[in-house]
């Protein structure tokens, strides 16, 4: 029997892992409404079969049951079986499933500052693996590691090994996690949202990484996301996942081109196109903020700093008008989060100007920054830990406006009004942080914002951490806010697909400098820099016109 792929096909193809009917509830409640509800799948040698679906849908919990990772005494598998080398993986104790786990079944986690020991260089950590299932001397394993470090195409191999997660970046922090999944040769590979959190550049990196390998080992990868434009470059099947079950599965072109569920049509459209949102008017009037020549030295020389000073921003220069969206594009490093803090002035500048409501507050003492604070406000990328997890909402909403004198009752007045104008209900009021969705959280972390009525919103990643549909939610609650209130907003992000729904004018930061600026439709479709053709070239999914269900016929910048 022959398995046609996307971009492999195989000859009597084995099945690796055999997913039946697999039902997990809550342990100990066998009444409540279950969170895997029927969950079937199969994935072939070779094979990158891609689970996809909102938080919530029941993503994590199903390769956490592969894993034999579920919370003991919250989740438990009730029905069901996880067929894997003619076993029944439900059927195992957790010493033989411990034994299975990195030998065979190996998982690479979303975030690996968490799954990573803070407190041991890299390379004895992935040496660890060896030291439980190998028999291999010291001097051996030490060998297969820097050998591995390398296949992930890490440099300075040597440095590395030496290194602590803290002194890696995120990209070179995930292919460690990729080395040490890897290290063993598993036969089955599990990534639950490995480049979320990464830069497209960085993102589309991790992704032909995981391709070379699987290509060189013959693994098969179960790979989970909330992005079909990743599941458009990678997967060779799809499975979409809501509320616990699986509602359409096949091969990627059957599903990207012909979706037959009525959510899957909903995740394909909730994309975001690299074509341009349609040109506003420019707005008239004074500008809202202008950047002069600034700059942010970290490590500056002194008589207690022996530290090589590291530019972050240099020679920024730019100017917002009400009603306009200008965005700040770039990858991690670039310089964009240090612009839109010294502008919020969380850290001060090391020269040039920032001028606010016709005042330069790039050297006010911060005493003296209070009477602007009102004029600019930001809106993070986590806004759970942006929220104080101990207040309740109306607490979070009024500080501000109570701060700067305003009446408790009016605060609280203007605070119901602005959950109304983002979509919240009334009694959010009363409730604590913890108590809402991602989306739900952003949302009152904009009203928040705007409690101040500022003039000038700063977006920082506002949207990164979405799924895509609560991100186009956020997205289209920003441009209906900024209609009605004439609010300027600097979005920074580095996603260009993003920046193409809501950006007036695009700035291209890479090193600290703005290498390109100008209207979004010049930059995304008339790219000048080479850097910018190479961010729009790493956008996922970018072949694809997902809300029209068709390939594109040219994709180039």
């Amino acid at each position: 029997m022959t398995v046609q792929f996307k971009n492999r096909s195989f000859t009597d193809a084995e099945v690796v892992l055999d997913v039946r009917d697999l039902t997990v509830g809550f342990a100990g409640h066998p009444d409540a409404a279950t969170v895997l509800g029927g969950v079937s799948l199969r994935i072939r040698a070779g094979e990158t079969a891609c689970v996809v679906g909102e938080s919530g849908s029941g993503k994590s919990v199903t390769s956490l049951s592969i894993m034999g990772l579920l919370p003991k005494g919250s989740l438990e598998a009730t029905g069901g079986g996880i067929g894997f080398e003619g076993r029944n993986l439900l059927d195992l104790g957790p010493s033989a499933i411990r034994a299975l786990r990195a030998h065979k079944i190996s998982m690479i986690f979303q975030e690996p500052m968490t799954a990573l020991n803070p407190l041991m260089r890299v390379g004895e950590q992935i040496e660890e693996v060896l030291e439980a299932h190998t028999a291999l001397p010291a001097r051996d394993r030490r060998t297969r590691v820097l050998d591995m470090l390398a296949q992930v195409h890490l440099p300075d191999i040597e440095r590395i090994y030496l290194s602590y997660p803290h002194q890696l970046s995120g990209g070179q922090r995930q292919r460690i996690m990729i080395a040490m999944a890897l290290i063993l040769e598993p036969r089955l590979l599990i990534a639950d949202e490995p480049t979320t959190a990464l830069d497209v550049t960085t993102q589309k990196q991790i992704l032909g990484l995981i391709d070379e390998l699987q290509q060189r080992h013959g693994t098969a990868v179960l790979f989970i996301t909330h992005d079909m434009g990743v599941v458009a470059d990678i997967a060779d099947t799809v499975h979409v996942m809501k509320h616990g079950r699986i509602v359409e599965n096949g091969a990627i072109e059957t599903v990207l081109r012909q979706p037959r569920d009525a959510y899957t049509k909903q995740l394909l459209r909730a994309v975001p196109s690299l074509t341009p949102r349609t040109p506003r008017d420019t707005q008239e009037g004074e500008a809202i903020l202008t950047v002069q020549g600034l700059q942010k030295v970290y490590g500056e020389a002194g008589i207690f700093s022996r530290s090589r000073p590291h530019v972050a921003a240099q020679e920024v220069d730019f100017t917002v008008h009400p009603g306009r969206t200008v965005g700040i594009v770039g990858e991690s490093g670039s310089g964009k989060s240090t612009v839109a803090r010294c502008i919020v002035r969380l850290i001060d500048p090391s020269s040039g100007k920032i001028r606010i409501a016709g005042t330069d507050i790039a050297t006010l003492p911060p005493r003296a920054l209070k009477p602007y604070r009102k004029h600019v406000q930001i809106v993070f990328q986590d806004p759970f830990r942006s929220l104080n997890p101990r207040w309740t909402i109306a607490r979070s909403l009024i500080e501000g406006p109570v701060n700067l004198g305003i009446d408790r009752n009016t605060a609280l007045a203007r605070a119901t009004e602005l959950l109304a104008m983002v979509g919240m209900p009334e009694d959010t009021l009363e409730r604590f942080p913890h108590q809402f969705s991602g989306g739900q959280r952003q949302r009152i972390a904009i009203a928040r914002a705007l409690a101040m009525e500022p003039s000038l919103l700063v977006a920082d990643e506002a949207v990164s951490g979405l799924d895509v549909s609560v991100q186009a939610q956020v997205l289209a609650l920003l441009s209906d806010l900024q209609a009605k209130l004439g609010i300027a907003i600097l979005f920074i992000t580095h996603d260009l697909r993003v920046a193409a729904q809501v950006c007036d004018e695009v700035m291209v930061m890479q090193k600290g400098r703005i290498v390109e600026h100008d209207t979004a439709a010049n930059v995304l479709l008339r790219p000048q820099h080479d850097y910018t053709r190479a961010l729009i070239g790493a956008a996922p999914g970018r072949g694809w016109d997902f809300a029209n269900f068709r390939e594109l016929a040219q994709a180039s910048p």
